[in-house]
C-alpha cells in the first residue's frame, strides 16, 4: 500500500529481539522511528482526503452546470446564473445559448471544450477522483492498523524489559539473602 512497510506483530519478544539482532532500547528505538514515520505519511494522507473530498463537489457542481446547459440548449430560453467574483461577492449573468464552455484545467489554463466533450471530462476527473479517494481511504484505514500493532510491539517490548529487570532484581535479592 504504497511503499507503507507493514509492521509486524510480536508474539514472542525474546525470539524478535534476537532476530533483529538489537537490545530492548535500540529496538524500542527502532519501533518509535516507525511510529513517527507512519504519522508523518498519515498526515500527508489525511491532506490529500481533504483536498479530494473538497474537489469532488465542486466537479459535481461544475457537473450539474454543464447539465444545465445542455437541457436549455436548443429551447431558446436564456440562464439566469449567479456567479461568485470572488469571495462573498456574486454577482448575476444572463447565458445565452451556447454549444461550449470553458474549463479552468489549474496552472493558470482554461480551455473550451463542448458541452459534450466537458461532460465527458467532469465525468470522468469526478471518477478519478472518487477511486482516488476509496484507495486514500484503503491507505489511511492500513496505516492505522500498522500504527496500532507498532504501538502494542512497544508496550510489549517495554513490559517484556520491566519484566526481566524484575527477575533480575528478585535473583539477585534472593542471592544476597543466602
Amino acid at each position: 500500500r504504497r511503499g507503507i512497510p507493514g509492521a509486524q506483530f510480536v508474539e514472542d519478544v525474546q525470539t524478535y529481539l534476537t532476530q533483529l539482532g538489537l537490545d530492548v532500547n535500540s529496538a524500542l528505538a527502532f519501533l518509535q522511528e516507525r511510529l513517527q514515520q507512519y504519522k508523518v505519511v498519515e498526515m500527508k494522507l489525511l491532506a490529500q482526503q481533504r483536498e479530494l473530498q473538497a474537489k469532488i463537489p465542486d466537479i459535481e457542481k461544475c457537473l450539474e452546470v454543464v447539465a444545465t446547459l445542455q437541457a436549455k440548449k436548443g429551447t431558446g430560453e436564456e440562464l439566469i446564473a449567479d456567479f461568485e467574483v470572488s469571495e462573498g461577492i456574486y454577482s448575476r449573468a444572463s447565458i445565452e445559448e451556447t454549444d461550449s464552455v470553458c474549463l479552468w484545467l489549474g496552472a493558470n489554463v482554461m480551455l473550451e471544450y463542448s458541452l459534450e466533450e466537458a461532460s465527458a471530462l467532469l465525468q470522468k476527473n469526478l471518477d478519478n477522483a472518487r477511486a482516488s479517494l476509496e484507495v486514500l481511504v484503503a491507505d489511511l484505514l492500513f496505516l492505522r492498523d500498522q500504527t496500532t500493532i507498532t504501538q502494542v510491539t512497544i508496550a510489549r517490548v517495554y513490559n517484556w524489559d520491566v519484566h526481566q529487570r524484575r527477575t533480575q532484581q528478585v535473583a539477585a535479592t534472593t542471592i544476597a539473602q543466602e
